[in-house]
């Protein structure tokens, strides 16, 4: 691989310590140096040209068959965090992937899996020879102790933790233990042992343009946990409700956006359905003014492609938005299918901007996004008390904003927010509105 450690980077990879816990602020650059580790240790050999290792005792250990783990809080979010980054760095070294059970399988014939801390039984049944723990503070410690540990033992195999401190909680101890040089688990002297604390800051990659806007995206509250990853910050969630005031609309003009946060579609008997257990679908109605942004609407709800399309067809009709945006992938591919014979059908054209998470962790995006912009009072949220209870959705944005970043927590509502006030507010306001094409419904009954 050709790759390039900035400084501090290069602190934690030459450490020869088997068990690395690393504090480290956002965009310190902790997935990159996760998957430099990661192939290392796969392609790791005491014996040229073959898969040995000499252990302690001086015997030899086959490592043909123990895998490589990086572990992330949920399978979802491993494959969010690192998964890009993997196929990325490893061109020349993979063999072969299988994308949807996260394993990349090597020319060495090793295998390095992506698994989830929140499902501990696929985490079961195999011999592993080194694990990336990635963001910690957000897993069951029982996960390591019980599980993890016990697995590296016969390769006399090593880890590392690494991530955003959360409060003194479990990441903490470990951390704490390892600086004084103690095993966690036992509280005895170790060798095995070390720590790092390393701010956002310390990542010299980043120019003063971009750590000025990561200073000003976040709270002052949040400022010292997330970017200068300090444990005595208060740590736990990232949003509050005083936040985001209800209001009963906003005296400023402006111009409308529109952002569709897609849950996926399943197909079942011929027909496209919603999955099961799936975050819902939204769609957010954004009115960005010059003093910040107003939360029109968000409409959610677990529908078919068709609906879904049809939903968006009529945000589009009521608000007329100069950018409407809908997150890539394959359910966007699938919507728009949709979108464009409706297009087509009712004489009403408009373009669809692809939303993107621009190879940012989602938790990131979205805190990025909001975070600094709710701390300054520069998102209000519309009062929804007049709409039907199926309609309601300010107190379900608020119980997912003071709920994040839990990865068991659903988080669609803020998210389409996010996309709506980072990537599509960006607005020329003097647009003449009057060149699209008026909506003429062609169906009094359904609207459209």
């Amino acid at each position: 691989m050709d790759i390039t450690l900035h400084p501090k980077q290069s602190i934690v990879h030459r450490d020869p310590h088997p068990y690395k816990v690393v504090a480290a602020g956002r965009r310190f650059g902790k997935s990159f140096l996760a998957a430099v580790t990661l192939y290392e240790k796969a392609f790791e050999t005491d014996v040229p040209g073959k898969n040995i290792k000499i252990r302690s005792d001086g015997s030899y250990w086959d490592l043909t068959n123990e895998v490589v783990y990086y572990v992330g809080p949920t399978f979802k979010q491993a494959r969010e965090n690192l998964w890009h980054v993997m196929m990325e760095m490893g061109q020349g070294l993979i063999k072969n992937v299988r994308q949807n059970e996260g394993e990349i399988q090597l020319i060495n014939g090793r295998t390095i899996r992506f698994k989830g801390a929140d499902d501990p039984d696929s985490l079961r049944g195999v011999g592993l020879s080194y694990v990336v723990m990635d963001e910690y503070a957000f897993m069951k410690p029982f996960v390591w102790e019980y599980i993890i540990l016990p697995a590296l033992t016969a390769a006399e195999g090593g880890a590392l933790f690494i991530g955003t401190p959360d409060g003194k909680n479990h990441f903490y101890d470990m951390w704490s233990a390892a600086m004084k040089g103690l095993d966690p688990s036992s509280g005895k002297p170790s060798n095995d042992w070390v720590a790092f604390q390393f701010q956002t800051k310390d990542n010299s990659h980043l120019t003063e343009k971009q750590l000025e806007a990561l200073i000003n995206a976040t709270s002052e509250d949040a400022y010292a946990q997330e970017l200068e990853a300090s444990f005595e910050a208060t740590g736990g969630r990232v949003f509050n409700i005083s936040q985001f005031p209800v209001v009963d609309g906003i005296k400023y003009r402006g111009e409308y956006v529109v952002a569709v946060d897609l849950a996926g579609f399943g197909v079942a008997n011929g027909r496209n359905k919603p999955k099961e257990v799936r975050d819902d679908h939204s769609i957010a109605v954004v009115k960005v003014h010059d003093k910040g942004f107003h939360v029109e609407l968000i409409e959610h709800g677990r529908w078919d492609v068709r609906e879904t399309a049809l939903r968006i067809m009529k945000a589009y009709r009521d608000y007329r938005p100069v950018k409407l945006g809908i997150e890539k992938g394959m359910a966007k591919n699938a919507v728009e299918t949709y979108l464009e014979e409706f297009q087509n059908s009712y004489g009403i054209y408009f373009n669809i901007e692809p939303l993107s998470h621009g190879n940012n962790k989602k938790e990131d995006r979205i805190k990025w996004a909001l975070q600094g912009r709710a701390d300054k009072g520069k998102i209000t949220l519309q009062d929804d008390q007049k709409l039907p209870a199926e309609q309601k959705w300010v107190g379900k944005f608020l119980g997912q904003a003071v709920d994040f970043p839990n990865p068991l927590a659903h988080d669609d509502l803020i998210d389409s927010v996010a996309y709506a006030v980072d990537q599509l507010a960006d607005l020329s306001l003097g647009w003449d509105m009057g060149t699209f094409d008026e909506w003429r419904p062609l169906d009094d009954l359904s609207g459209y």
